[in-house]
């Protein structure tokens, strides 16, 4: 059997000499673009995790990509796939920037988040009074021997006439007849307007220094109105109250409580200084500065204006770093 090795032609020469040389870019090519798009992959899968720490609520708030990919069009062998590979290239830097802001977001929402949770921690912790020392029990009678003596010789008895005891039984402790009359005195206010009424009762109650009804009466407004356009008012004067009547740990809670209530309220930076007041009065220094630091931060124009005279006053009462 004869074999024929068939010729090759000058011209078959040629076109192998020039396709063989463009195989090797042809795939370098394919190689970087398949490098590129799983980079690109990792960079979403990263970005998507980002943004679900950002917005843990889910859907419809997250941020669109600025480059969305596309279908991969295909490569044409022998054709250089440049425009293909600088898409992807391009979206992979908007990727990137993408998720360096929003890692910068994730960060400032953090250091946000504690400064808030540091400063309400704060201000929870001005509201409690320090605990009262405990008295220590009395030590016990330790009983003493007693030698015994010899009996006396008994004499006879003389009957002796005696009257049966009397007890007179304790009278019950009232408040005194003048107090009673002239609370009964202080005319309660009838305008229609059932909790102005108890707000008004109750302030005119505290004006005539007679806080323990003044403390029943501002309670009964604040339990039955708390949505009652007054109603600021009446936490703040119920705190009031309870600090004019000699008590301000009690008085402390009212005045956290009506701050945190509504810090927009009418009477929001009043309870603010009235519980550094209150904190003076317990000797506590540290909690004293921190009610009127955040006063003066959240109220600066009451400290300059309408409260200034009081808070200046407060203020120079006691010594903060």
């Amino acid at each position: 059997m004869t074999v024929k090795f068939r010729t090759i032609t000058p011209l078959a020469a040629f076109v192998l000499g020039v396709a063989a040389p463009m195989v090797a870019p042809v795939h370098a090519q394919t190689a970087t673009q398949a490098d590129s798009e799983t980079r690109l992959r990792r960079i979403e899968a990263e970005v998507r995790a980002i943004q679900r720490k950002v917005f843990p609520e889910g859907a419809g708030k997250t941020f669109v990509p600025e480059i969305t990919p596309g279908q991969a069009a295909p490569v044409t062998t022998g054709t250089p796939a440049a425009s293909a590979v600088s898409d992807i290239l391009a979206r992979i830097d908007a990727m990137e920037a993408q998720m360096a802001r929003l890692t910068a977001q994730v960060e400032e929402g953090q250091n946000r988040a504690a400064k808030l949770e540091e400063r309400v921690a704060r201000l929870e912790a001005a509201a409690a009074p320090p605990p009262e020392a405990t008295p220590e029990p009395a030590p016990a009678a330790t009983p003493v021997a007693v030698a015994p003596t010899a009996a006396p010789t008994p004499k006879p008895a003389t009957p002796v006439a005696t009257k049966p005891a009397t007890t007179t039984p304790a009278k019950p402790a009232t408040p005194a007849a003048a107090r009673v009359a002239a609370v009964q005195a202080i005319e309660k206010p009838s305008t229609g307007d059932a909790g102005q009424d108890e707000y008004m009762y109750g302030f005119r109650l505290w004006e005539a220094k007679f806080y323990p009804e003044a403390q029943q009466q501002l309670q009964i407004f604040v339990d039955r109105y708390p949505k009652h356009k007054m109603i600021s008012h009446g936490r703040n004067l119920l705190g009031r109250a309870w600090l004019d009547d000699g008590k301000p740990g009690t008085a402390a809670q009212f005045f956290l409580q009506n701050y945190l209530a509504d810090k927009k309220g009418m009477r929001a930076p009043d309870s603010l200084l009235y519980l550094g007041n209150a904190m003076v009065k317990l000797k506590d220094t540290e909690k004293a500065c921190g009610a009127f630091a955040e006063m003066a931060a959240t109220y600066p124009e009451e400290t300059i204006g309408r409260l200034k005279t009081q808070y200046d006053a407060a203020r120079a009462s006691v010594k903060c770093k």
